[in-house]
């Protein structure tokens, strides 16, 4: 349980630092990359083998990690246009929703057990993360664009399951590193270009920022991946978890750090997501 509740704890700091993006203007594309970079870092330095490309290139999780490093910096790049083209709120929604896909992954793939309450723990969870995750006076356009909501929610559930599915008990931390590397490359691609292309300057800021990024990044895959190898603990139990305790657990933050507003629907999605938890965990 300890590994999930740094997952969380994680997860949320990185929404505290989007927040704070915002607030000290910080370049996000800039610090997303040096989030990578940093990320890509911590797993390297864990890694306590020798690292030998030629031991590891052959393994099935490798190009997984690849694919998936690429995955993660488009569909980050699919959420900053699902929010400003349908809202916020579609956008937040559609990312969290995605939970769905792991959870039916894990069982019906790996035979996980289901029962009345833990259904109705799925449910009530998957209903608090949408109540959670909708704002007062939100722009939400669901007519505008409609495939890029249903592309974040496939892409986000791809990555959590392939996560869970891929990482190696033993190379955890450079299979982190490879994602991380992946990402950070095309990043750096991506920033050249817009730089060249819009004459935009390089911000200092965006270095202590995405150094933090990626280091609670780095953490939060981390801690997930250690807790989905829990004995005892499903994965369908865990990323319920996870998700709901993220969402609520961010709304809260919100509200007494950066004195957001809460509407009634947000504190029964808070209220559901408590007993979510402990009905998936029962």
């Amino acid at each position: 349980m300890i590994f999930l509740i740094l997952s969380v704890l994680s997860s949320t700091a990185i929404f505290v630092l989007f927040k704070l993006f915002n607030k000290y203007n910080v370049n996000t594309l800039q610090a997303i990359v040096f989030n990578y970079i940093i990320a890509c870092t911590c797993g390297l330095l864990l890694y306590k083998k020798p690292i030998n490309l030629a031991d590891f290139i052959n393994e099935p999780w490798f190009y997984a990690a690849l694919a998936l490093g690429i995955l993660f910096i488009s569909i980050f790049n699919v959420m900053a246009l699902t929010a400003q083209k349908n809202g916020l709120s579609v956008a937040s929604v559609a990312s969290k929703m995605s939970v769905i896909i792991p959870i039916l992954f894990g069982i019906i793939v790996y035979n996980e057990s289901i029962g009345f309450k833990k259904i109705t723990g799925i449910i009530l969870a998957l209903i608090a993360v949408y109540l959670t995750s909708i704002k007062p006076k939100s722009n939400v356009v669901l007519t505008k664009a409609i495939y890029l909501p249903i592309i974040l929610f496939l892409g986000s559930g791809v990555i959590d399951t392939s996560v869970n599915h891929f990482a190696p008990e033993g190379n955890m931390p450079l299979f982190l590193a490879i994602i991380f590397a992946s990402a950070g490359i095309i990043g750096l691609v991506m920033v050249s270009f817009k730089t060249n292309k819009t004459k935009q300057r390089f911000n200092p800021k965006s270095i202590p920022f995405g150094i933090t990024l990626g280091l609670v990044n780095y953490c939060s895959m981390y801690f997930l991946i250690k807790a989905l190898r829990v004995d005892g603990f499903e994965s369908s139990t865990v990323f319920t978890i996870n998700n709901v305790a993220i969402v609520a657990v961010s709304c809260l933050i919100g509200l007494f750090l950066f004195k957001e507003v809460i509407s009634s629907k947000n504190w029964i999605g808070i209220g559901l997501a408590l007993v979510s938890i402990i009905l998936v965990t029962l």
